[in-house]
């Protein structure tokens, strides 16, 4: 499948939104939460007022369409290391998974992060998400950990 990746535009800042909903872990059998979930100020932490200094975002397109997006900002979130590392997020629709899209974007994040002189991103990822192997596979290690979720860093 032929795709793009390429930073995200202004006006396209909206669309996060589709992508926090998206990033929710499902646990196998469980129903998707309502939406309005995202709404929470636990999750609005991630998207709201994005375009600050120190966030930047890449979305896969595929035929003038995205499909993916990735992102990063420091910000007091469940995987929030320090005031210097950016928390990471990452979301496809899901009829994209499994497709090396997100491999791709990810890839491309931890890239775009060296050239900008990061040392280091974070993130919270359930124990139970198949995301966990792919994070791993990245680069990530587990640093930390509660009974449901890894704390994971990918130094640059």
């Amino acid at each position: 499948m032929h795709y793009q990746i390429r930073k995200i535009r202004e006006n396209e800042y909206p669309i996060l939104s589709d992508f926090l909903y998206e990033a929710i872990f499902i646990p196998e059998g469980m129903e998707k939460p309502p939406k309005s979930i995202i709404e929470q100020p636990k999750l609005q932490v991630y998207i709201e007022d994005f375009g600050k200094e120190d966030d930047w975002c890449l979305v896969a397109e595929i035929k003038e369409k995205i499909v993916g997006a990735v992102w990063v900002r420091i910000m007091d979130d469940y995987g929030h290391i320090d005031d210097e590392t950016p928390s990471f997020a990452i979301s496809l629709y899901e009829e994209y998974r499994n497709l090396g899209i997100g491999t791709a974007l990810m890839e491309a994040m931890l890239q775009f992060l060296r050239e900008k002189g990061y040392k280091q991103t974070s993130l919270s990822v359930q124990k139970v998400n198949y995301a966990v192997c792919m994070y791993q596979k990245a680069g990530f290690e587990i640093i930390d950990e509660n009974e449901e979720e890894y704390i994971m860093v990918c130094r640059l």
